[in-house]
């Protein structure tokens, strides 16, 4: 009997390299997003040092006060960029997500067809082992008998 050969073979690699790919871009949206967070939690703890930092000042001055007031609204106007790019990202995240699912989903489709023809060809493959067995049997008992 000839060996095994799945005749998508091919196909199957592809897809599986579909995968890879779908995978590697769903991690670096997923990397994407970190640094966002990562970047608002940075301006958020720069915001809340620099309050920190002017209470602790003895003389305290209108001028520092005024100075604060305009670093909190630019602390809430990046912190405003920063949760946009994050919906953003978000949103590209749930489309990469789906991109690479559904790649999955076609990569284990051909993965399940290469199993199932395998076990089949198992099959085949042990039916004529047994029927030359079965034959080389009755052949060797009948030369005994004769």
């Amino acid at each position: 009997m000839t060996n095994f050969r799945f005749p998508l073979q091919k196909v199957l690699d592809w897809r599986q390299t579909q995968l890879e790919l779908e995978e590697a871009r769903f991690q670096q949206q997923m990397a994407a997003l970190a640094a966002i967070d990562c970047a608002y939690a940075e301006m958020e703890a720069s915001g809340i040092r620099a309050e920190v930092e002017v209470r602790r000042w003895d003389p305290l001055a209108g001028r520092d006060l005024a100075a604060l007031g305009r670093f909190r609204l630019r602390v809430q106007s990046h912190e405003k960029q920063i949760a946009l790019q994050r919906a953003e990202c978000q949103r590209e995240l749930v489309s990469r997500k789906s991109a690479m699912l559904e790649a999955r989903r076609r990569c284990r489709l051909l993965e399940r067809l290469k199993e199932r023809r395998l076990a089949e060809w198992t099959s085949a493959r042990d039916r004529e082992l047994e029927e030359v067995a079965s034959e080389s049997f009755l052949a060797r008992w009948a030369r005994r008998r004769a």
